[in-house]
């Protein structure tokens, strides 16, 4: 201890612990601290070879503290694939579209429930060139019957699906009124120039 006290700030640190089951059955055990780090017991018996496996312990002990600690592991979440695997009916528009569009996901989530009501759809959306479409240009009408549901993809056309048939035909529209309709308040067309003399009947309503 001495030939340390010179260069360093030494100390003994010791403790107690139990080894049975009887009362006062403790072992004693001991170490020395150098500049307040810890070091374990040395096992030597020389002055010269406990004083040299001290130091050497303590230079291995500050080497250690000085490491950079290892990163946590941390595991980055694509948030385009998240909400692909939540809602694999985007898949239909393509990844990067989805990508491109994840600033509006409120309205990317609008669509995709409305494509899995209606399946039929994905397969139309996948045949078709998506990379300019914007989230706000897709439209989807029902009929006030029930009797046909179209999808709108900022085209004159719109693909239509009746009686488990789809087809491409040209919709146009024009607004008519509001009304609640599915608990919310939605936009009601009619049919507008000859449309409206084929389909006068029928009334639609914009769910997106």
């Amino acid at each position: 201890m001495w030939e340390l006290a010179e260069k360093y700030d030494v100390g003994v640190w010791y403790e107690y612990v139990r080894v049975g089951t009887w009362v006062n059955q403790y072992d004693v055990f001991c170490g020395v601290v150098v500049d307040g780090v810890r070091l374990d017991q040395p096992y030597c018996r020389a002055v010269e070879e406990c004083v040299e496996e001290m130091l050497r312990d303590y230079r291995r002990e500050v080497e250690r503290l000085r490491e950079a600690p290892e990163p946590a592991l941390v595991i980055k979440i694509d948030p385009v694939e998240e909400l692909l695997r939540e809602w694999p009916e985007l898949g239909a528009f393509g990844v990067e579209w989805v990508r491109k569009w994840l600033d509006l996901r409120d309205r990317l989530v609008e669509i995709a429930k409305v494509m899995r009501r209606f399946p039929w759809m994905v397969d139309v959306i996948r045949q078709r060139h998506m990379s300019i479409l914007h989230p706000y240009a897709v439209e989807v009408y029902v009929a006030r019957d029930g009797s046909e549901t179209c999808l709108s993809l900022n085209t004159p056309n719109a693909f239509c699906a009746r009686d488990g048939a789809v087809k491409e035909t040209r919709l146009e529209l024009e607004f008519s009124r509001y009304e609640a309709y599915e608990e919310k308040i939605r936009e009601v067309y009619r049919p507008k120039g000859l449309l409206a003399f084929t389909t006068a009947a029928r009334e639609y309503v914009k769910i997106l």
